[in-house]
Parts: structure tokens; sequence; C-alpha cells
């Protein structure tokens, strides 16, 4: 006989085991998990009463898109407040991509940032309206539309840059440092991109002093010429009288001569030719000299700026020398030659010191400029609701975004808070009461399927944890979604290789106490039902609120399962046709629930 016909029987669904396909090792009450609602409608109020239907009781508003958020009327967010107050439910708010650096399509500007912080403090200000008692975490990404600044991957040597981009903080302009390998004695053959950017920086500021350089070295050989050409225009004369006729000249090519019309009577036809030739290398020698003179003046402030004490002395003894002769506009043509001899100067004492930084990673400059914002945003919060003021939870984009590790996103925090404290005690705070309110004010929204696409770049399980053990002393807030590390997808919790209970482990040692947000874009597009159970299954959430109790996983054969095959769970012969219910014999698809029993063409039984 077969091994098929012996019936083994069905496994006990509150065994311990049962459900270990599904589990996830972390177990997580009700009370802390949330569900978002649609990111792709305004229309919020259902979102918030379809989602609350799920049994769930903290709500996500969800409007990644700046316009979508502008089309939430105020009325909506206060109707949210009373259905939450009603329900016994919270909400949080996920607030619209802002590139909080001020970048655009267009590039950097400061008055960018500006409109991105003025932007924040509305979102916080409406986030306020949801919920007026308490710190309603609203989250922000740390950037909206960058890639990642510095590209790494993981080999089996350890991890290896790739690539780095680098600004010009005077302009915003970035630059990319790409990986090439250096085979010139003394240079390091393998990618380094301090290295290079160390490089490129003395580089650039070499090539600065070697334009103005060529520029002031041809303007002095056109004013020499004039010198060794004067027998040619001033034949026999002495090197006194040579002297007032080269003024002479100066003062007719600046239209300053006393009486021109006795120099047009007086001077002989081929001196007044040589003039007009002068005249003209004078015109090339002055372009020249002002353009020099220009990139001089530019050079010698980015230089000031960071110069150490030593190269600083020097910039002030060239200041001092030079005042005099400056003050009255040493540009004007009579006072050329003392115009190229203080450019000449200038550029040998720019050459002697050390070259400053022209550019700077594209990382540091973010998190500066970032924290004027979340900083500003999250002081605005405070200034107008006080204890009760929203909490600005900075998120990490999907990995390969910019700012998206965790050593970037806790040093745009630290740097958040330390920003908020200054900008608190300029508007009058204590330090202490500032410090303790950027501490409450700004942290970190951690989403565990974003940092897991770092397995795309060769990482592994052991390295997520790391990045979950540094962001943990700032984290408020976790999104939760899996996926396989590939793709931004977003499953329910277990279905992925997230390691959702070593990192759960590592945000809180005694269980994390923020809210986790079930965030399942792509199941709801394809299996067209709520995450919620899988979710429950998944994280083991116990079914009542007592001690020994049965969990979602153990009892999810009751209601039937994703992972089991489709099947009706109530018998044929039930409640319904038992105790006069009515539509028992209709078809299953419409109501009924006893299937094969009749035709729904003829009504004659199909036994």
């Amino acid at each position: 006989m077969a091994y098929e016909y012996f019936y083994p029987g069905t496994p006990y669904n509150l065994e311990p085991s049962y459900g270990k396909n599904v589990f996830t090792g972390y177990t997580e009450n009700l009370s802390h998990l949330g569900l978002t609602t649609d990111p792709r409608t305004a229309a919020k109020v259902a979102e918030v009463s379809n989602k609350l239907n799920t049994g769930l009781k903290v709500i996500e508003v969800s409007a990644i898109s700046p316009e979508i958020f502008e089309s939430i009327p105020k009325q909506h967010l206060e109707e949210i407040k009373r259905i939450s107050k009603l329900t016994g439910s919270e909400t949080t708010l996920h607030g619209p991509l802002i590139e909080a650096s001020g970048y655009t399509r267009e590039g950097w500007s400061e008055a960018n940032r500006e409109g991105a912080a003025r932007q924040m403090r509305q979102v916080i200000e409406r986030a306020h309206e949801m919920d007026k008692n308490g710190n309603i975490p609203v989250t922000f990404h740390s950037s909206a539309m960058l890639p990642e600044a510095l590209e790494r991957e993981m080999t089996k040597e350890g991890e290896k840059p790739k690539a780095m981009l680098i600004v010009d903080p005077r302009t915003g302009d970035i630059k990319p440092l790409k990986e090439t390998q250096r085979f010139f004695p003394g240079e390091k053959s393998e990618f380094d991109p301090e290295e290079e950017l160390k490089r490129m920086n003395k580089d650039v500021w070499t090539d600065n002093i070697g334009n103005i350089n060529f520029q002031a070295l041809r303007a002095g050989d056109l004013l020499r010429q004039i010198d060794e050409r004067k027998e040619k225009l001033f034949p026999n004369l002495e090197e006194e009288k040579f002297a007032e006729a080269k003024k002479f000249m100066f003062e007719k090519y600046s239209q300053n001569i006393k009486n021109p019309e006795q120099f047009e009577k007086t001077t002989p036809e081929p001196i007044k030719k040589a003039y007009e030739e002068e005249f003209r290398e004078l015109d090339h020698a002055s372009i020249f000299l002002k353009e020099s003179y220009r990139g001089l003046r530019q050079l010698y402030n980015m230089a000031y700026q960071q110069a150490n004490e030593k190269d600083k002395a020097k910039l002030d003894a060239y200041a001092q020398e030079i005042t005099p002769i400056v003050k009255n506009g040493i540009d004007k043509p009579e006072n050329l030659e003392k115009f190229s001899e203080v450019i000449q100067k200038g550029i040998k004492i720019l050459n002697s010191i050390e070259s400053p930084t022209i550019f700077k990673p594209l990382n540091d400059f973010l998190i500066d400029k970032s924290a004027e914002t979340f900083a500003s945003a999250a002081l605005h919060g405070y200034k107008k609701f006080g204890s009760s003021a929203p909490v600005v939870s900075i998120e990490n984009p999907p990995a390969g975004s910019a700012i998206s590790r965790a050593e970037e996103l806790s040093k745009l925090i630290k740097t958040s808070q330390d920003k908020f404290v200054e900008q608190a005690k300029q508007e009058g705070y204590s330090e202490s009461e500032a410090k303790d309110a950027a501490k409450k004010l700004i942290g970190a929204t951690w989403d565990v399927g974003h940092i897991n696409m770092l397995r795309k770049h060769g990482y592994e399980k052991k390295h997520l944890l790391e990045q979950a053990e540094i962001i943990a002393p700032y984290a408020k807030h976790v999104h939760l979604s899996d996926n396989f590390g590939f793709e931004h997808t977003e499953l329910p919790m277990g279905m992925g290789n997230v390691p959702i209970k070593e990192i759960m482990e590592k945000l809180g040692k005694e269980g994390f106490k923020g809210k986790q947000i079930i965030e399942a874009a792509q199941w709801w597009q394809h299996m067209k039902t709520p995450p919620v159970v899988p979710t429950l299954e998944a994280f083991g959430s116990p079914l009542y609120p007592m001690l020994a109790q049965p969990t979602w996983t153990q009892a999810s054969s009751t209601y039937g399962n994703y992972f089991g095959f489709p099947s009706s769970y109530l018998p044929e012969q039930h409640f319904s046709s038992l105790y006069g219910g009515g539509f028992s014999s209709l078809p299953q698809e419409l109501g009924g629930q006893m299937p094969g029993k009749q035709s729904r063409v003829t009504g004659t039984p199909m036994d």
C-alpha cells in the first residue's frame, strides 16, 4: 500500500513549532504596530477610517508627494483628529519628500534651502492639527533626490570605495571622483577618495594661480615692450626726457592731455603712428592686469578664510604693503606698472602658502545644509507649540541614496540637534532647555527595508545589524517593510530576508519603545489585501491581552493562511442552515457557504 494512503493527522496549531515558516522570532504587541495610508491619494479621512477597520490603532497619514499633501484640506486633518479621539487611536505623519539641503534640478542655492525650511515648518504646523496634545512623529527623508555621495561596496577584502561626489561650497556645483588607478611613483595604486580629493584641491589651486600668473606675465611683457621701443618713439632722448615723454603718452592714452590740439599740430606723423601702436599695447596690458587682479582678490579671500596662523601672517603683511597703493585705484592707466608689481607680489605670496580646500565631500556639505533646515523646522514647532511640538523624525532613504547609511544619518541628526541649540539660544532659550528639547524633538525613523538594500552592494546580515546599532541612540520611529535587498519593494515582514528580530533587538535592548509602521506597497498592489494579518503572523502577536494566550501565528489556521492552500474553513452543514440563516442556500460566491449543492442556473442539485 502506498504511503499516501496513510493519514498522519493535522498539526496542532497551538504547538510552538506551528507557523515557524512565517514567524520571524520577534514578538510585538499590536499596540506598537501601525499601518500607513495610501500615499497616492489626498482622501485621508476615508483612508484613516478604512485602515482602522483592520483593527490596528496606529495610522500613519502618508503624503509623499508635496502636491498631494497640499491637496489635503485643513478640515480633514481636524476630522482625523476627531476620528482618533473617538476610536482611541493614534496618528503619525509621513511628510512630503523635501530636499532639505536646498538642491533642486537646477542646482543648489541658499534661497532653495530656506524655501525647503519654510515648507517643513508648514508641515509641522499641519501635523499638530492631528494631535495637539502629544508629540506626533513627522517623518522626513534625509534626502529626497540626490544619489549616494560616497559609493562603496563590500568585497572579500572589506569595504571598498568606488566613487565620491564632491562640491564647491561657494556655488554648490557637484563633481564626481570616480575609481581610478595611479601608476606614477609615490602614488597609491588603489582608489582612495580622500587622497584623490586632496590632490584635486592642490591641482585646482595651482591651476588658479597659474592662470592669474599667465595673465600678469602677458601684461608685464607688453609693458616691457613699450620701454624697449623708446628709441623708436623718442630717438636721442635722455632717460629723464624719456620719462616725461612716457608720462605724456600715458596722459594721451587716458585722454587726459591738456592741449590735444597742440599735440596734433606739433607731433610728427611717425610719432603719432607709434603712439597709436603703443595705445593698443596698453589696452591689452590693462585687460590682462584687470583680469589677473580679479583672480588675485578671489584667491586671496579664499585662502584667508582657511589659512593657518603662519599663512595668515603672510597674507596680512602683503595686505599692509599694498593698501597705500591700491586705495586710490591701482588700475588707472598711469599706474599700470605699479599694478603689475602688486599682482606679481601677490602671486608669490599665494604660491608660498598651504593650498586651501576648494572642494569638499558632498556628504559634509549636505549634512551641514540639511541640518540647518531640520533644526529650523523643529525649533519653529517648539516655539509655536512648546512641549506638545511634533517630532522631526529623519528617515534613511533606500540604500544608494544620499545620507542613507546609519553613520551618515546619525551625524545629520547630531548636527541638527547642535544647530537647534545654537538657534534656540539666539532666541533667548537657556542652553539646558534647548539641549533637552533638541534631543526630544529630533530623531530618526529607521526603515528596515531601505537599509536592507545594502545587500545589492555586497553587504550581509552582520553589516545590517551594525547599522542598526549605530542608529539605535537616535531611533524614535520604525518603518516595517521586507524585501530581498535588490529592489525597493515593500512586503510584509517575514516574506524577504530583512533580519527583523536582530535589528529590533539592536534598536532596543528592553524592547523598542516607538511605533512601528507597516509599509507594504507591493503587497497592496499585487495581493489586493491588507498586510496586517501576515505581519501579525510574522511577529507572533498575541490574540488577547493575557499572560498565556495563543498568537496570531498559532491561530492562523482558524481563518486561513496566506501560506496555506485556499479552502473553505466552515463545514458544509453549519450554523446558517441549522439556526435559520436564510442565505445559506445561495451560491458561495454570492454569500452562501455550502458549495457544490446546487446550480446557479437551474437550482437543481449537482451531487
